[in-house]
């Protein structure tokens, strides 16, 4: 089984089984609601009654997780991919040889952009603001928007600065932030 790893963090495994996979999404979805954990199978199972109206046994998920269960129903396979938004094609066992560079474009841009997202809020996870920040862009509906409008923000001088400042003061000291601190100092010196 080759791995695809960044720093010492596995991103994703060639060949994976079914069980692998659900896993696996169990943890980005985990992430993605914000609980820097995998979601437990009982998680899973509420969220998907909540969220779908319908639901499955957790014994079953076990099952399929463990490999007992080689393969999903039907159902189960759309509930399943329902609820992770994958291809239904993707809830299978990988078959031998198999890449990840073999995936069709079933998966849109938005789904690698959220994974992409994931990925680097796991590689960040020692920087608990970036990591926050990446999870946050990848729970957003339009995350190739957020994307483009970082790009414009950065480009026009000196908004990134005042954005910081307004939205932001105490996480930075922009040069503005340092002359009006500086500006403030005297005159509290000279009423003392």
């Amino acid at each position: 089984m080759l791995n695809i790893a960044i720093s010492d963090i596995v991103i994703a495994d060639c060949d994976m089984k079914l069980g692998e996979k659900i896993r696996y999404l169990r943890e980005v979805e985990g992430n993605l609601r914000g609980l820097n954990r995998a979601m437990t199978q009982q998680e899973l199972m509420k969220a998907i009654r909540a969220e779908l109206g319908t639901s499955m046994s957790q014994s079953y998920l076990s099952q399929i997780e463990s490999g007992a269960r080689p393969h999903l129903t039907n159902t189960t396979r759309q509930l399943l991919a329902k609820f992770f938004k994958v291809h239904p094609g993707y809830l299978v066992d990988d078959p031998d040889g198999y890449h990840p560079e073999l995936l069709s474009d079933a998966r849109t841009l938005e789904d690698k952009l959220d994974l992409w997202l994931v990925s680097g809020a796991e590689r960040f996870r020692r920087d608990p603001a970036l990591r926050q920040s990446l999870l946050a862009l990848a729970r957003h509906k339009n995350t190739r928007q957020c994307l483009l409008l970082l790009e414009a923000v950065m480009e026009t001088p000196g908004l990134v600065e005042r954005l910081l400042e307004v939205l932001r003061p105490e996480r930075v000291v922009t040069p503005r932030a340092k002359e009006r601190a500086a500006k403030k100092l005297p005159g509290k010196e000279s009423q003392k």
